[in-house]
């Protein structure tokens, strides 16, 4: 272990298995049938400068520990952050109480004994930043100086930001499982502001990995943040029209979201879904597939495990357009009568893939429409599927951006927009547990003058 590991995380994980098997026992003293738990130590730094001085130098330290218990088919959780074992013990005696008053829920209880790992993964997850916070400011300064320097009509920023985050996660249950593992994640980014003809247009751009190696340089961020700003000014207003339009794939994760989010148990055993029962339809075209893939190595979604300790798994959750399952927990697959899908917490590094066409590619395949920068907004009706959100971004014809678009709202239904799917791009932006590329949709609703 390295000088940036023991200033950091100053925890062993064996240290966190002694403490949750301390919980576990002291759960089934207490009478608890099952029992779960699971304990965090995170630490950090992050360090912010704008106009070439500091703003903030951030050191942070967390730790935490939750208890769930289940007395029959009751339950309890309760959590703290003091890990002294007198705090520890009274956190787990405040679940087995909370137990005691709750209704029974048949759905209740642990993930199946047999669904977790027999050996946890190594999933290269942890790469510890030695960064100080004099290099921070070294490596912010010259990212927010790139894109000051870029055109003289940036006149102002919100700053550059870096930061280095380091995390040592151990769960266990009464099924006998407990283990954990490191993680890390790195990240800068950088917001400035341009002004030209007395209007004022902001934008950014970040880098994060897990491994500090992977992040783009400082130069490259602040120079794409500057670009990203600059582009945006002189923008106009468009009447109401229905066009294709093109998602970068920052923001059609989110589109993509909204899909996985339907599926999810939660949604499909409380009926508050567009997709409600939908497995077996086909939702997409026949090019679109989405495929989770937990163990890649470093990737930001990747984890051996999921929230309940079941063993993640590849999966194809959307294969030809037709939709394959449900995204579950263990619990909400028993609302379902389904078996867990191994994600308890969320899915991690579901991939949608779909074509061989980089951004480019799909603006001159678009040739006239409207390439989406940004969306305002939550106006998500996930049990009606109408999609309606304020846009700004640029108006295309011929395949070429002809100039910046503000104060626009685009609008249709989520079945809609899937099945009018014209492409997915090739430029997977892994920067989360979503890896989407460009989506080029048929036709939208651009709501206007």
């Amino acid at each position: 272990m390295n000088d940036v590991e023991k200033s950091d995380i100053t925890v062993s994980k064996e240290q966190l298995i002694g403490l949750i098997n301390d919980v576990l026992q002291e759960a089934r003293r207490l009478g608890a049938d099952q029992a779960s738990a699971a304990a965090t130590v995170d630490a950090g730094l992050t360090v912010t400068s704008r106009f070439g001085e500091v703003e903030t130098v951030e050191y942070q330290k967390d730790r935490g520990m939750g208890v769930t218990v289940y007395m029959g088919k009751k339950k309890g959780t309760a959590s703290t952050s003091d890990l002294d074992p007198d705090q520890v013990r009274s956190t787990v005696a405040k679940a087995c109480s909370i137990a005691g008053y709750t209704q029974e829920d048949t759905c209740a209880g642990l993930a199946e004994a047999e669904l977790m790992p027999k050996q946890v993964r190594d999933l290269d997850l942890n790469h510890p930043w030695s960064l100080t916070p004099e290099d921070a400011m070294e490596i912010t300064q010259a990212c927010e100086q790139v894109a000051l320097g870029f055109d003289e009509r940036i006149k102002n920023s919100e700053g550059a930001t870096a930061g280095r985050h380091q995390a040592l996660r151990v769960y266990g249950n009464s099924h006998g499982f407990i283990d954990g593992y490191h993680s890390t994640s790195h990240s800068l980014s950088c917001s400035v502001l341009a002004q030209q003809n007395g209007a004022m247009e902001r934008d950014y751009w970040y880098t994060s990995s897990r491994n500090p190696q992977h992040l783009e340089s400082a130069e490259q961020v602040g120079k794409r943040a500057a670009e990203r700003t600059v582009r945006r000014l002189g923008a106009q207003k468009l009447s109401t029209r229905k066009v294709p339009i093109l998602f970068p794939p920052e923001l059609a994760k989110g589109l993509m979201a909204h899909c996985i989010g339907a599926l999810s148990g939660g949604s499909q055993y409380r009926e508050a879904s567009f997709l409600l029962g939908a497995a077996g339809q086909q939702i997409f075209p026949e090019f679109v597939n989405f495929k989770e893939k937990p163990h890649l190595l470093q990737a930001i979604g990747s984890a051996p495990f999921d929230n309940e300790g079941v063993e993640t798994c590849d999966r194809v959750l959307i294969d030809q357009g037709i939709i394959q399952g449900y995204v579950l927990s263990s619990y909400s697959g028993r609302k379902l009568n389904l078996p867990t899908t191994g994600n308890a917490g969320g899915v991690r590094n579901m991939e949608i893939s779909g074509g061989e066409k980089d951004f480019d590619e799909l603006l001159k395949e678009m040739d006239t429409g409207f390439y989406v920068s940004e969306l305002i907004g939550h106006g998500v009706n996930m049990v009606t599927g109408d999609y309606s959100r304020g846009a700004a971004g640029f108006w295309v014809q011929g395949g070429e951006i002809q100039h910046a678009v503000s104060e626009v709202t685009v609008a249709g239904n989520l079945k809609d927009i899937y099945q009018d799917l014209v492409a997915v791009g090739n430029d997977l932006d892994t920067r989360g547990s979503l890896r989407c590329g460009s989506v080029l949709v048929s036709e939208m609703t651009v709501a206007g003058e």
